[in-house]
């Protein structure tokens, strides 16, 4: 398993578990804290994409000096 595989998983995971909290389906702490670290997830991964690096022209991993 590469590490693509396993953030496309936690992706899925965060999807998944900010539906599950909307939907009112945890305790009320659970929810809240699997709610925060779902928008910090998901806020992360959005923030590492190439069409984000390349709007506050951010250097990518790709890009070597």
């Amino acid at each position: 398993m590469n590490t693509h595989d396993i953030k496309t998983a936690a992706d899925g995971a965060a999807v998944v578990g900010g539906v599950a909290s909307f939907m009112q389906w945890f305790p009320p702490v659970v929810g809240l804290v699997g709610g925060l670290l779902t928008v910090m997830w998901l806020s992360i991964r959005i923030w590492e994409t190439d069409t984000v690096r390349g709007l506050f022209k951010r250097k990518g991993s790709s890009d070597a000096e």
